[in-house]
C-alpha cells in the first residue's frame, strides 16, 4: 500500500514508532490472527499520510501497511479506520487496483485509536519534480492518462454489486459539503484574507448534480502506486470516500493538476508539469467525459471548491503541528493556506 522508492523512518522509542506500541499490537494480532506474524515486529512512518498516518511494519519475513487517525485528533468520520477498510475490501476483485485488508481492529484501547493492516503493495508514489522527469514524456501521459481512466472506472462501479449500496447518502451531497467545508472555512481560515468572499460565491453557486457514483474524495497523483510498467498497482488512501457527486473528484483532481499560484513556490503539483510530458487537465476531462458519458460542464466550480477544502484540510493540519500532535515534515504546511484561498477566488472569477 505505499511505495518502495520514498519511504522514509521516523524512529519513536523501541516500543515502535509515534502512535504505535509494537508489543501490544503483535500481541493483538497474535490473538486475532493466530499464525499471521512470525516474528518480532519492526515499523517505521511511511512519508505522506498527511492526515491519517501510515506506517510499514514487518515481522522479517512479511510487510504490511497499518494506517491509524493522527496523534491526538478527535473522532470524525474523515479519520474512520472501519470506512477505509470497508471501501478497499468491497473492491478487492475489481477494476479499481487496492491493497488487500489484512485485518481491522475498531478497538481503540490497543494502539489508542482504531486501525487497519493492509498488504504491502510495490510501486511508486510520485511526489517530486526528480521523479517524475525520471519517467520520460512518453510514460508521464501513460500515467496520467492511467490515472483518470482509473478515476473514471471508480466512478462507474456498481455500489450495489460490490455491498457499498449503503455507503453513504448521495441525494443531498454536493449540497452537505459546501455547507460542511464552507462552514469550517469560516472557523479554520477565519484569519485568511478573502474566504468571506469565496464562502459566498460557493454557497450561491451550487451545481446540479447528475447521477451519483462512489467518491474517493482526495484523489491526485501522490495517493496512487504506480507500478514499473506505468500502471497503477494500488489507489491508496480511502479515508474521504463516500457516495456523492463524482465531480467533486475531478475538479479536486484538476487543483493538483493545475497548481496554485504562489511567489514562495508551488507544492501542489508534485512534479506534474507540461514540459516533463504530462498533458494538460483538459484533455484528461475531455478523456474523461468520453469514458463516463458525464459532461463536466461546470468543472470550474468544482475545481474551486477543491481549492477551498485543500485550504481547510492544511488548516486542520497546521493546528495539529503547532500543537505537536503530528510527526516532522509538517512544517510548512500552513504556507499554502492562504495562496489557495486565493486561487479557489481566481478560479470563480475565471467562470
Amino acid at each position: 500500500m505505499t511505495e518502495t522508492a520514498t519511504t522514509h523512518s521516523t524512529v519513536g522509542t523501541a516500543a515502535g514508532p509515534p502512535g504505535v506500541d509494537l508489543a501490544a499490537l503483535r500481541a493483538h494480532l497474535e490473538a486475532e490472527r493466530p499464525g499471521l506474524v512470525t516474528g518480532p515486529l519492526r515499523g517505521t512512518v511511511l512519508e505522506g499520510g498527511h492526515s491519517n498516518l501510515t506506517y510499514e511494519v514487518t515481522d522479517g519475513a512479511s510487510r504490511w501497511v497499518l494506517r491509524r487517525p493522527p496523534l491526538g485528533e478527535r473522532d470524525s468520520r474523515s479519520h474512520d479506520m472501519g470506512r477505509e477498510s470497508r471501501v478497499m475490501a468491497a473492491l478487492a476483485g475489481s477494476a479499481i487496483p487496492v491493497p488487500a485488508v489484512v485485518h481491522h481492529c475498531a478497538d481503540a484501547t490497543v494502539l489508542g485509536a482504531p486501525f487497519y493492516l493492509s498488504e504491502f503493495v510495490e510501486g511508486t508514489v510520485y511526489r517530486t519534480p526528480e521523479q517524475t522527469a525520471r519517467l520520460g514524456a512518453e510514460r508521464a501521459r501513460q500515467v496520467s492518462f492511467a490515472l483518470v481512466d482509473t478515476l473514471a472506472d471508480m466512478h462507474e462501479v456498481d455500489v450495489e454489486s460490490v455491498g457499498l449500496g449503503d455507503f453513504g447518502r448521495p441525494a443531498g451531497f454536493l449540497q452537505r459539503q459546501v455547507t460542511r467545508w464552507t462552514g469550517q472555512a469560516e472557523t479554520v481560515l477565519a484569519q485568511v484574507a478573502g474566504v468571506a468572499g469565496v464562502v459566498e460565491r460557493l454557497r450561491a453557486g451550487v451545481p446540479d448534480t447528475g447521477r451519483p457514483a462512489l467518491v474517493h474524495g482526495d484523489y491526485r497523483l501522490d495517493n496512487v502506486l504506480v507500478s514499473g510498467e506505468g500502471l497503477l498497482a494500488a489507489v491508496l488512501d480511502w479515508e474521504l470516500a463516500t457516495l456523492g457527486d463524482p465531480l467533486t473528484d475531478l475538479g479536486l483532481l484538476q487543483c493538483y493538476w493545475d497548481g496554485v499560484e504562489n511567489p514562495g513556490g508551488d507544492t501542489m503539483r508534485k512534479g506534474i508539469d507540461p514540459a516533463l510530458g504530462f498533458p494538460e487537465f483538459g484533455e484528461l476531462a475531455e478523456r474523461y467525459a468520453a469514458r463516463t458519458g458525464r459532461a463536466p460542464e461546470r468543472l470550474s466550480w468544482y475545481a474551486a471548491f477543491g481549492y477551498l477544502k485543500l485550504a481547510v484540510l492544511r488548516g486542520h493540519i497546521h493546528r495539529r503541528f503547532l500543537a505537536g500532535d503530528t510527526p516532522e515534515g509538517f512544517a510548512d504546511v500552513g504556507a499554502l493556506i492562504a495562496p489557495l484561498v486565493a486561487q479557489s477566488r481566481r478560479t470563480l472569477e475565471a467562470t
